[in-house]
């Protein structure tokens, strides 16, 4: 008997992956077809695994996930017997060598990357050229695949600074970056990589699509080094939090089981080399506004949030002089039909409860 994923994964894991595979999505497209996800050991491309699976499990979808991690170790600490299954293989490889992949992908997802600002810090190399490289030889596996379609996961830093007085980031809009820079090592990455998908479009006529995510947030572990983890991180550990600035950066936030829900619909129905954002409207918020609702959600803990100086306790004033904030406008991504369903209390309240309960 298979082993299904209802099995191997917590009862509020799968509440989650229930958010992806009761999208409204064309599944369909994906009827017995097969699809290789790069960065398969990451934090969103998990949830696409296991909602694919899952899919098979509940409507005998037949898709087949092909997936590239870059530890097998950790992709088996992460899956468990899941991998005992046909329909997921999973391959040991840097995505910048060319792929060790006979099987060919109908569908092609390049997730892999280096989005830890400690990677920027310290290995900005690699950080670039998962981003360059990579999406070449993920792009030349798609091709030689003769795939239907391909979808770059690029990211809202390829904005980089906008002073033009809008309120939001729409998808024409292009910013300041100071590519001489490593610490846009990342930035100048992504907007790269969005130039090669278009030009293997415009060459190839190959179908690549392309996914700006606002701020992806959820059920992370202990030691990730991004903000917004640090914050659950401190509600999981029953930990009071204490902002050692004022907070002020406002930015769009969605929950991951909503972004890996866009991502698929982006593939499936997304127009070629043109770029949607994915914001959930009811996420968007600012620092201290994330710290706040945090300590908020479960109020039987207790939890308070502080400043380490008094003066950054005011609410900080916005200003017509101040860089647009990363607040994304999702009007393109909405005519497809997204909506993201998990709005931040109740994002904050499931990545709290899964961390907790993996670190038991």
């Amino acid at each position: 008997m298979a082993i299904t994923v209802k099995e191997q994964v917590s009862e509020n894991v799968y509440k989650d992956i229930q958010v992806i595979m009761e999208a409204d999505i064309p599944w369909e497209m994906l009827k017995g077809q097969s699809l290789l996800i790069t960065g398969a050991g990451g934090f969103i491309s998990c949830y696409l695994v296991l909602a694919l699976l899952a899919k098979n499990d509940e409507t005998q979808l037949g898709v087949r996930v092909l997936g590239i991690v870059r530890s097998m170790e950790r992709a088996r600490a992460k899956y468990g017997r899941l991998l005992e299954r046909e329909d997921v293989t999973l391959y040991e490889q840097d995505v910048c060598e060319d792929f060790a992949i006979e099987e060919k992908a109908d569908y092609v997802i390049h997730a892999a990357s280096q989005a830890s600002a400690w990677h920027f810090e310290n290995d900005p190399v690699g950080t670039i050229n998962a981003n360059l490289t990579g999406t070449v030889k993920t792009l030349e596996y798609a091709k030689t695949s003769g795939s239907k379609a391909s979808l770059l996961v690029s990211s809202l830093k390829v904005y980089g600074q906008v002073h033009d007085g809008s309120e939001t980031l729409k998808e024409e809009t292009v910013g300041y970056l100071d590519h001489t820079s490593y610490k846009n090592c990342y930035a100048q990455g992504k907007r790269a990589a969005e130039t090669l998908a278009a030009s293997y479009h415009k060459q190839y006529g190959m179908h690549v699509k392309i996914a700006r995510p606002s701020y992806i947030y959820g059920p992370a572990g202990l030691g990730d080094d991004r903000v917004w983890a640090q914050f659950i991180a401190n509600v999981v550990r029953g930990e009071s939090i204490l902002l050692k600035s004022n907070g002020a950066p406002y930015r769009s936030f969605c929950y991951v089981a909503d972004t890996a829900a866009a991502l698929l619909l982006i593939l499936l129905k997304g127009e070629d080399a043109a770029p949607y954002n994915i914001a959930a409207e009811h996420s968007n918020v600012t620092i201290r506004g994330f710290a706040k609702t945090a300590v908020s959600v479960f109020p039987e803990k207790g939890l308070t949030l502080s400043f380490a100086n008094k003066e950054d306790e005011a609410e900080p004033e916005s200003s017509r002089f101040q860089a647009t904030p990363e607040i994304l406008d999702h009007a393109r991504i909405d005519a497809l039909g997204f909506r993201a369903q998990i709005d931040l209390k109740e994002g904050i309240r499931r990545a709290v409860t899964i961390v907790g309960e993996q670190n038991r």
